[in-house]
C-alpha cells in the first residue's frame, strides 16, 4: 500500500515539474523579443530515494532551480564595446555637422568668397578709377566678413548642441542609475529566498550595457548581489540601494571649452561639494561629444579667428599705405581687430568704405590716376605666405582646415562601421548563447507535455492498482 501510494506522490510530483517546466517555457516565449533577455531552464534533480531493506527506490524528481542561459564574459564584451560605440557614435554625429559647414560642394562656401575679394581688388588694379569696380570690392568684402561670422556662428552652434545633448545624456543616465539602485534591492529581497532573481539581473544587466554606452564605469557586484557602479575615476554613482545623481552646469571658459559650456559634476552627499568630473569622462557618448566639443571645434573655431585675424590685418597693412579716390591716405579696411580671439565673429568692413566707397585705396602715392600699385599688394596677399609662421596662404590654410575635418569624419565614419559590425557580431553570439529559439521552445513544450501526460497516466494506473488491492480485502 505504502509503495503504491509513493508512486501516487511520484507522479504528482512529476506532473508538478512538468507544469513548472511548461510555464517557465511560456515565459520564454513570451519574452522572445524582450531586449536583454535571457532564456531560462527548470533545473530538476533527483528527490531523495528511500531505502527497503537492500533496496533504495527512487522518489522521482524535484525542481532545483529556474537558471537563465547566460554567459558573464560574452555580456562584459558588449559593455566593453558598447561604450566604444557610444563614444564613436558621438563623435561621428558631431564630425557630420562640423563637414557641413566646411562642405563648399553644395553652398557657397568661405573660400569662394576669399576668392571673389581678391579678385575684385585685380579687377581694381585693372580700373583704379572705377567706383563700379570699387563698389563690387565692397560688396565682396562685406560677404566675406560675413561668411567668416557665418562659420563661426555655426561651429558656435555645434557646441551649444553638444552641451545640450550632454545634458539630456546625463538625465537619461540618472535615470538609469536610480533603476539600477531599485534592482539591487529587488535582487537581494528575491535572493534572500535561496532564489535567483533571473528577471531582475537581465534587467539589471541591459542598464549596465547602456549605462556604459553612454559614459566610462567601472562596477562590481557584492556577495549579495549588490551592484556598485563608479563613472570616471571617482563618482560612485550606485552603491547599494542608494544612487547619486550627476549633473550639468554652465561654467567659464577653460581650455578649449566655451564660455558658458556645460561642465559635469557629481556630489558625495545631497549637501556636499560638487565635485567636476568633466576630465575623467573620457569614453562613452559623453565623451564622444565632449571630445569634439573641446578639441575638434574649439579647435576649427580657434584656426578660423586667426584666419580672420592675419586676412583682417595684412589687408588693413596694405591699404593703409595708399591714397584713396579723394587723394587722402587710406582708412583701415577692415576693423581693427585687437586680439585674435573673436575675429572671426567680430569682422566688419569700415563702416567709412561702407558709406563711401571712393575711400577705398588703390594707388600708391596721391594725385596719380591710374596708380594700382596698392591694389596689387591687396591682391597678392592671397598667395603670400603670411599663416603658421609664414607657412602657408590663406588658401592653403583654409584647404588645410577643410582637409583635416573631411579625413577626421571619413575615419570617424570607419571607425564606427568597424565597431558597428563588432558589437552585432557579439550581440549574435549572445543570442546563440542566451537568445530565445520558437523552435526550440516548440520542441520543449511538446516534450513537457508528453511527460505530464505521462505522470497523470502514471497516477492513474497506481490509482487501479489501489482499487484492485482494496477489492482483494472485501473477497
Amino acid at each position: 500500500m505504502s509503495r503504491i501510494w509513493s508512486m501516487m506522490d511520484v507522479g504528482k510530483r512529476s506532473m508538478m515539474n512538468s507544469q513548472t517546466s511548461l510555464q517557465t517555457t511560456a515565459h520564454n516565449i513570451a519574452n522572445k523579443n524582450t531586449e536583454g533577455f535571457s532564456r531560462q531552464r527548470v533545473e530538476t534533480k533527483t528527490n531523495v530515494p528511500v531505502g527497503k531493506g537492500k533496496l533504495r527506490i527512487g522518489m522521482g524528481a524535484r525542481p532545483g532551480e529556474v537558471t537563465r542561459v547566460n554567459n558573464p564574459y560574452i555580456e562584459k564584451q558588449i559593455e566593453t564595446e558598447g561604450n566604444k560605440l557610444g563614444h564613436m557614435e558621438g563623435r561621428a554625429s558631431m564630425l557630420g555637422r562640423v563637414e557641413q559647414v566646411y562642405n563648399e560642394q553644395v553652398n557657397k562656401g568661405l573660400n569662394q568668397f576669399m576668392s571673389e575679394f581678391f579678385n575684385s581688388v585685380r579687377e581694381l588694379a585693372n580700373n583704379p578709377e572705377s567706383l563700379a569696380t570699387r563698389t563690387m570690392v565692397k560688396e565682396s568684402a562685406y560677404y566675406l566678413a560675413k561668411d567668416f561670422q557665418r562659420m563661426d556662428r555655426q561651429l558656435n552652434e555645434i557646441q551649444e548642441d553638444a552641451d545640450f545633448r550632454i545634458a539630456a545624456t546625463v538625465e537619461e543616465i540618472n535615470q538609469i542609475t536610480r533603476e539600477i539602485a531599485n534592482l539591487n534591492e529587488k535582487v537581494q529581497a528575491v535572493e534572500l529566498q535561496g532564489v535567483t532573481a533571473n528577471d531582475e539581473r537581465d534587467r539589471r544587466d541591459l542598464l549596465v550595457k547602456k549605462l556604459s554606452k553612454m559614459i566610462n564605469i567601472r562596477y562590481g557586484e557584492s556577495d549579495e548581489g549588490q551592484l556598485s557602479i563608479t563613472a570616471g575615476n571617482s563618482a560612485v554613482l550606485v552603491s547599494g540601494f542608494s544612487s547619486r545623481d550627476l549633473f550639468t552646469s554652465s561654467t567659464q571658459e577653460k581650455g578649449g571649452k566655451p564660455e558658458g559650456g556645460f561642465d559635469v559634476f557629481y556630489k558625495a552627499t545631497k549637501e556636499g561639494t560638487p565635485i567636476k568630473i568633466t576630465e575623467q569622462i573620457k569614453s562613452g557618448e559623453v565623451g564622444g561629444l565632449l571630445q569634439v566639443r573641446d578639441v575638434v571645434v574649439a579647435g576649427l573655431r580657434e584656426n578660423i579667428d586667426i584666419l580672420a585675424y592675419t586676412l583682417s590685418r595684412e589687408v588693413n597693412n596694405a591699404h593703409a599705405q595708399g591714397f584713396d579716390r579723394y587723394n587722402r591716405q587710406g582708412v583701415a579696411f577692415f576693423n581693427p581687430l585687437g586680439k585674435v580671439k573673436g575675429a572671426a565673429e567680430n569682422l566688419m568692413v569700415n563702416k567709412t568704405i561702407m558709406d563711401d566707397v571712393g575711400r577705398i585705396v588703390a594707388g600708391g602715392q596721391p594725385n596719380s590716376p591710374g596708380d594700382n600699385r596698392i591694389a596689387n599688394v591687396i591682391s597678392s596677399i592671397q598667395y603670400k605666405k603670411v599663416l603658421s609662421e609664414n607657412s602657408f596662404t590663406v588658401d592653403d590654410f583654409y584647404n588645410s582646415m577643410v582637409g583635416q575635418i573631411g579625413i577626421e569624419t571619413q575615419r570617424a565614419n570607419s571607425a564606427l562601421e568597424t565597431q558597428v559590425d563588432t558589437v552585432k557580431q557579439l550581440e549574435n553570439i549572445r543570442e546563440s548563447v542566451s537568445g530565445v529559439s520558437l523552435d526550440e521552445e516548440a520542441t520543449k513544450m511538446i516534450e513537457f507535455q508528453k511527460a505530464f501526460d505521462a505522470s497523470a497516466r502514471l497516477i492513474t494506473t497506481a490509482d487501479e492498482m489501489m482499487d484492485t488491492v482494496l477489492n482483494l480485502k472485501r473477497l
